[in-house]
């Protein structure tokens, strides 16, 4: 197994910043340091970083039905209401796999695997995550268009985003909304720049996985299978050099 491979496999992070720590010389491997990227590893070495030591750890993977009202960090200095509060202590080393802002609900992946994380976060992997959105007002398949066109949200910021019309009267109107981004209220901001509020917004799907058979603040195991599935997606969508 390559050495980074092994770190990530620790959930201490991706393999790129596994790869960062040995360039750095932090990592040694049975007593000696190693700086070499590729370096190949057996189930009999000994690996360490800063002189504590490596072991790889049971890859655990949830899914969560995010309420609004909740931040998705381990620590809050406002003092506001954290995942964590809802999770069980026997998942708090557990990470979420990107964000919900406060006022959003849905889908979250948790997760202690290292590269899937980077996977399915990485700006250079086109990963889908599918949305319900609801907002005030009458949307057109003009204001489509903008969305799949583009929208600059921040300086030097285009967002884009594939959108189909659920519903829409005068008074409200339902989207589905498509991202390959991961840009901050992303959606938000660009329906915000169309003059529409949003109402509501909950995240359905990540990749292959879905909010199918949970509740507000349930959570459960991702089945082997799904997992399996998930990363064999997921391998096909990668660029060579990650």
């Amino acid at each position: 197994m390559r050495l980074n491979k092994y770190i990530a496999s620790a959930g201490i992070c991706s393999r790129r910043k596994a790869d960062e720590l040995i360039t750095s010389g932090v990592v040694s491997v049975n007593g000696k340091k190693v700086t070499e990227l590729g370096f190949q590893i057996d189930e009999k070495d000994k690996v360490f970083i800063n002189n504590e030591i490596v072991r790889p750890k049971k890859h655990e993977y949830y899914k969560f039905y995010k309420p609004t009202g909740y931040i998705t960090t381990s620590k809050d200095e406002k003092d506001r209401k954290i995942i964590y509060d809802i999770l069980p202590e026997n998942l708090h080393n557990l990470k979420p796999v990107g964000r919900l802002d406060r006022e959003s609900s849905g889908l979250l992946i948790l997760t202690n695997d290292g590269d899937l994380i980077n996977d399915l976060t990485h700006p250079s992997v086109k990963i889908p995550k599918v949305y319900i959105v609801t907002v005030d007002g009458k949307i057109t398949m003009n204001h489509l268009e903008e969305l799949a066109k583009g929208i600059e949200i921040e300086e030097g910021k285009i967002a884009y985003a594939e959108a189909q019309i659920i519903e829409s009267t005068n008074k409200k109107s339902v989207l589905q909304i498509v991202l390959y981004q991961g840009l901050n209220r992303q959606i938000r901001k660009m329906l915000d720049y169309l003059g529409f509020k949003v109402v509501s917004l909950k995240r359905i799907q990540h990749a292959t996985i879905t909010l199918e058979g949970l509740k507000k603040g349930q959570f459960k195991p991702i089945k082997p299978q799904q997992i399996k599935e998930l990363k064999n997606y997921i391998s096909k969508q990668l660029p060579k050099d990650i």
